[in-house]
């Protein structure tokens, strides 16, 4: 029995591929290393993330997978759910194992997880990517919070700098502790020492004086367009759940013109 302890990255799971491979000795549990418990009944494997050696593993599975299957592979890793790196070190060495293609061979548990897992982080990515929205500080900066149901700032930051490419905007995880920030020219990833701990945390002092007018011009906006007598609620929460209200203006309590 083995218990492989990685550093939570995608490249130190991917490492852990590597040396099971190498070792022959296929892992029980795979878990971070400040999650791992001492292991009784079994031997410890403290792995420690390695480029090259995530890249041959990553470079062997593009000789054996699809565009969408790696796509989906990182989106389960994204997912952050309970017991993931095994689910994708299973997919994984099915994929070596297996002289054809997996990835339509659903009776395979890991197939299906992987599957599974993808289009639920797929789905709130482009939940995140309509419901974000920014506040512009007195610095011209436009900022937005989020806390998404799994980690998918890595996979939004794209449609925004194509989108906002001639603003410069930040998007900060507030659930994660990290966030993108977009210069004009290139997007970094920021930690922020005092993290915002919800949304919309900006003191009003930070914001821009036309902020509040251009809320207000939106919910004016919102309301006229609504027309009551097509009201359905149900379709309503079903394209909007209340969980995403929190970063929509036009949800937020009518302001005064």
């Amino acid at each position: 029995m083995y218990l492989y302890t990685y550093d939570g990255t995608f490249e130190g799971l991917l490492t852990v591929v590597f040396e099971a491979y190498e070792r022959k000795a296929w892992p029980t549990s795979i878990v971070k290393e400040e999650l791992a418990q001492p292991f009784m009944f079994g031997e410890t494997i403290t792995v420690v993330a390695d480029e090259d050696k995530a890249n041959r593993v990553w470079k062997g599975l593009q000789k054996k997978l699809s565009v969408g299957a790696l796509q989906a592979l990182y989106h389960t890793y994204l997912w952050e759910q309970a017991n993931l790196e095994q689910i994708i070190f299973d997919y994984i060495k099915l994929a070596f194992d297996t002289s054809e293609s997996i990835e339509g061979n659903y009776a395979a548990l890991c197939v299906l997880q992987v599957q599974q897992a993808a289009k639920q982080v797929h789905r709130e990515k482009h939940r995140m990517e309509a419901f974000v929205r920014f506040e512009k500080t007195a610095d011209e900066l436009f900022y937005a919070t989020i806390s998404p149901d799994f980690n998918v700032l890595p996979l939004i930051i794209r449609h925004f700098e194509k989108r906002y490419a001639d603003q410069r905007w930040a998007i900060y995880d507030t659930k994660r502790g990290f966030g993108a920030y977009y210069d004009l020219t290139s997007v970094l990833l920021v930690n922020f020492e005092h993290a915002p701990s919800r949304y919309r945390v900006l003191p009003q002092g930070v914001l821009a004086t036309d902020e509040d007018k251009y809320k207000q011009l939106w919910q004016v906006y919102f309301d006229n367009v609504n027309i009551p007598e097509r009201k359905n609620p149900k379709l309503h929460l079903r394209h909007i759940p209340k969980r995403y209200w929190k970063y929509l203006s036009e949800k937020q309590p009518r302001m005064l013109l």
